[in-house]
């Protein structure tokens, strides 16, 4: 049995299908079976065979490359779910909801829309679908996300100037704490540490591990030290460089030490 990883979207989760023998490169379009039915996705990357027992008799299927046929009608639901929004969006304005659609998508066999939007709080829109199903006479799903997932269905341009990690490349997202700022010494301004979406920038967890690493290896904030230079206490790390800051005990003159200048630690 061989596995190919495979995405529904941009930057979305990657999902392993047998591909039931098919020879799939990255980039194919296929079409494969899912619990809500048949869909249309591309290859991400394959994967090496495995062993039948590893995913079981159930395990989800590759049916087939996608065919002009198959491309025609991802086509048309693009165009459906173009229309669709526009249709969503006057209705939300016309009933004046607090709610704000972000995107919708249509099931490749065209049996449910699935209607993306975001809200402060709980939104009753009963009303909104049944007045949606009459009208495009499809099932509709109506799908609350938050801000993060919202910037990455919708995409745009980061403060480092280049195309947000979440709509381009980052397919999960991880914690993010302000501890993760202030391992790697950075301002702790809420505007320098808030991405598009309004929340902690993903990026601040990408180098912490390394700075954690790093800064095991120098003396801690207010250790006493030798070294090559004078004795006296470590005032400041330099994670990057790995060199400590130290104020010397005899003259009060703070120079910069490395880990080869230290002689050793004293005990607190």
């Amino acid at each position: 049995m061989s596995l190919a990883s495979v995405t529904f979207k941009t930057a979305g989760k990657l999902y392993d299908f047998d591909t039931g023998g098919l020879l799939l490169v990255a980039g194919d379009l296929v079409v494969v079976e899912t619990e809500r039915g048949t869909a249309f996705a591309t290859v991400a990357r394959p994967a090496p065979p495995v062993g039948a027992a590893t995913l079981g008799a159930r395990s989800p299927r590759v049916l087939r490359k996608a065919d002009a046929r198959d491309l025609a009608r991802h086509e048309a639901n693009l165009q459906h779910e173009h229309e669709a929004r526009r249709l969503c969006l006057g209705r939300i304005r016309d009933r004046r909801m607090s709610m704000k659609l972000i995107q919708v998508e249509y099931l490749f066999d065209a049996s449910k829309a699935i209607f993306y939007f975001c809200a402060e709080g709980r939104v009753d829109f009963r009303e909104l679908v049944r007045d949606l199903a009459q009208t495009l006479h499809i099932r509709i799903e109506m799908k609350q996300i938050g801000a993060r997932d919202e910037t990455k269905l919708i995409g745009g341009i980061g403060p480092c100037g280049r195309e947000l990690c979440c709509s381009t490349w980052l397919r999960e997202f991880q914690a993010v704490s302000v501890k993760m700022a202030k391992e790697q010494g950075l301002s702790l301004n809420p505007s320098k540490l808030s991405g598009m979406c309004g929340r902690l920038k993903c990026c601040l967890r990408y180098e912490y591990d390394t700075y954690l690493e790093l800064r095991r290896a120098l003396p801690r904030i207010g250790a006493r030290v030798t070294s090559l230079k004078g004795d006296g206490e470590v005032v400041k790390q330099n994670v990057l460089r790995q060199t400590a800051i130290v104020r010397r005990t005899d003259d009060g003159v703070e120079v910069e030490v490395t880990l080869e200048d230290l002689v050793e630690k004293r005990a607190e």
